[in-house]
């Protein structure tokens, strides 16, 4: 039965990485949009200044134009992540089921034992 109860220590270990796992990328995920709205926020600013809102023209300022990019490139690195978060997520319920599952069998076990 000693088997039985280091595996449900295994599947708790498991459930509680996915956990750290899921809100690790949950922080990154927010992490990025915040810094995709600081992005935003300074393009807005550069574009006042220079009075010019169209990137495709001539004198659209240089720093703009590569903070657009650098949001551009967050937001699909946001896209990715929350892809992966639907992976951990998934994951995550699998290994809850498992731990679960484990956890009962060893509850059974532990009523048999006690019955004997």
């Amino acid at each position: 039965m000693k088997s039985r109860d280091s595996l449900v220590r295994l599947k708790g270990f498991q459930v509680n990485e996915k956990r750290r796992q899921l809100q690790q990328l949950q922080m990154m995920m927010a992490e990025f949009e915040r810094m995709a709205k600081e992005l935003e926020h300074q393009i807005t600013l550069e574009e006042r200044k220079s009075g010019i809102t169209d990137p495709n023209h001539f004198a659209y300022p240089t720093f703009a134009k590569a903070a657009r990019q650098r949001a551009d490139n967050l937001q699909v690195s946001i896209r990715e992540l929350r892809a992966q978060q639907e992976s951990a997520e998934l994951a995550l319920e699998e290994a809850e089921g498992e731990l679960a599952k484990a956890s009962a069998l060893e509850e059974r076990d532990g009523g048999m034992r006690a019955r004997a």
